[in-house]
């Protein structure tokens, strides 16, 4: 990244809204502990946003939380505004990388994909909205290459542990990786779950826009990606799983679609076999599943039209049972929730032929981690803008937009992720 005379390394962008702040403070939490080192000494950031007071306030509390005396003068803080395209060409020329934390992505996010592929700095996201990522790699993959950034989306829960997943269980595979299925948990305690109301918002809106996802797709004109090995078999929408003795659900984020657009890239640009993927949710009992198909109904039915849009997303917690809500979880709700992934990845053993017979081998391997949405999330998003610094050399060749497993599969993500709490695992080892 021919970036080094910036005067910032990272800028994070929206430091002071819900999410933004975990960010700031995990930054902090790096630039502290010396990370960011081969970025030529100290790690050098700032916070952008529209007011100046919450950005002091912000930086005041990262400090605080970890310990510290509030920050000095080593952390900028600059104004800019989504709505000023100069104020975020003044951004973006001053910083190597942007995390860029405004969403919902597909009101707020293109701006600043804009201001940063113009402006040559790299530009990273946490939108698990298919539609914004697709179409920011439709309008600026050109463009990106040519300047030698890299803009890289949904690089928080949504979908660093699916797609960084996928790829560590086809290399722990001794043999062909040809398909995996993930199912996720989220353990809450005693607290229960909480989740902010911006990330229900981006649901309503995506759900709403699914027909002009398909248009998209068209205009992009997507190679087909081959099959390899046995065809993966599609489960129902709603099924029960013997392995965790509960009833699961397709997931409906982005997992699945950033998964294949890294499949996509490892395979027509690298030649490697593509992996078949499906993503699941475990659910628990039947209580959860009567509660879950009635608030589904309901969110189905509202969705399609746009007083209901209005109604969904004027009242989050009475919507989605109390999960979603404009205030965000409590710290309590945040310190008694983590989340497990587990992968079932089958394959071939080394000098079987994937195209001839039937799967010989199985593996099965976890990522595990805090709660998802504002401990794990800022923690993905800031090791992937570390991943872009420091590990320059084994990046794609090419800028352009990447999803972050064809960005970070040969870069050291997988082991910075593993140091800060978010884990990857083999839980059985490779059968045949």
């Amino acid at each position: 990244m021919a970036t080094a005379g910036r005067l910032y390394d990272i800028v994070v962008f929206g430091a002071s809204g819900f999410t933004g702040q975990f960010v700031v403070e995990e930054v902090a939490r790096a630039a502290a502990a010396g990370e960011g080192q081969l970025c030529g000494g100290r790690l050098r950031w700032a916070v952008a946003g529209r007011s100046r007071e919450k950005l002091r306030a912000v930086l005041e509390r990262a400090a605080e939380r970890l310990g510290k005396a509030a920050p000095g003068e080593e952390v900028g803080v600059l104004l800019c505004d989504v709505g000023d395209a100069g104020s975020l060409a003044t951004m973006a020329r001053q910083t190597r990388v942007v995390l860029n934390c405004v969403g919902p992505y597909r009101f707020f996010g293109e701006p600043v994909v804009k201001a940063c592929v113009e402006n040559g700095a790299s530009c990273i996201d946490i939108s698990g909205e298919p539609q914004f990522l697709e179409g920011m790699y439709l309008k600026y993959n050109e463009k990106a290459a040519e300047k030698g950034v890299y803009v890289v989306g949904s690089c928080g829960f949504d979908s660093i542990p699916a797609d960084m997943g996928v790829l560590y269980t086809r290399d722990k595979l001794k043999g062909t990786l040809t398909a995996v299925e993930s199912f996720l948990s989220v353990i809450s305690g005693p607290e229960g779950l909480g989740v902010h109301d911006g990330t229900w918002k981006s649901a309503v809106y995506g759900l709403a826009d699914e027909d002009n996802l398909k248009k998209l797709r068209k205009q992009i004109g997507y190679a087909p990606v081959p099959v390899v090995g046995a065809k993966l078999k599609k489960r129902g929408f709603l099924f029960y799983s013997p392995e965790f003795k509960k009833y699961c659900l397709t997931f409906m984020g982005s997992d699945g679609s950033v998964v294949k657009r890294t499949q996509r890239y490892l395979h027509s640009e690298l030649q490697q076999t593509p992996v078949q993927y499906g993503a699941y949710v475990t659910l628990g009992g039947l209580g959860s599943v009567i509660k879950l198909m009635f608030m589904g109904m309901l969110f189905l039915l509202l969705v399609k039209f746009n007083f209901g849009r209005k109604l969904l997303t004027k009242y989050p917690k009475f919507f989605s049972g109390g999960y979603f809500t404009k205030e965000g979880p409590t710290q309590k709700q945040m310190d008694g929730t983590s989340f497990t992934m587990t992968f079932f990845g089958e394959g071939y053993s080394e000098g079987q032929d994937p195209q001839t017979g039937k799967p010989n081998v199985k593996i099965c391997t976890e990522v595990k981690g805090p709660e998802p949405g504002y401990i794990a999330t800022p923690i993905a998003m800031v090791q992937a803008a570390l991943s872009l610094l420091e590990d320059a050399a084994s990046l794609p060749k090419r800028g352009g937009v990447y999803s972050p497993g064809a960005a970070f599969s040969k870069t050291k993500l997988i082991d910075r992720l593993n140091k800060r709490g978010v884990e990857f695992s083999v839980i059985s080892k490779p059968e045949v």
